[in-house]
């Protein structure tokens, strides 16, 4: 999975196992240049794809639907939050700021 775009597109593709599938979805450098798809064979017979978020909610039940997926997932347990730190809504500012200095991972959770 992809989402810086231009600059990494080509090292992205280079560490795909045989048969792997480069899921890109981002241009945080810019757009990712025109390719030859020939490429794709010599490198492994690799699989490209471009998912965007209005391909998958195309009608309000089916966006609920999905929602109502999700959340049952999370509600079981069967999927882990990382929720790495969190930040009283008085110290939003703080919190921007750690993000902005990429000195955070996981989720970033503002409280009341």
């Amino acid at each position: 999975m992809d989402s810086v775009g231009k600059d990494t597109w080509e090292g992205s593709l280079d560490c795909l196992a045989p048969f792997g599938m480069m899921i890109t979805f981002g241009n945080a450098s810019g757009k990712v240049p025109p390719f030859d798809p020939g490429i794709l064979g010599p490198k492994g017979c690799l699989y490209v794809t471009r998912p965007t978020l209005f391909g998958h909610i195309t009608s309000r039940e089916k966006t609920q639907e999905m929602a109502d997926n999700l959340f049952a997932k999370v509600t079981s347990g069967n999927v882990n939050i990382r929720i790495d730190q969190r930040f009283a809504l008085d110290d939003v500012a703080d919190a921007h700021r750690a993000l902005e200095a990429r000195q955070t991972t996981g989720a970033t959770v503002l409280t009341v």
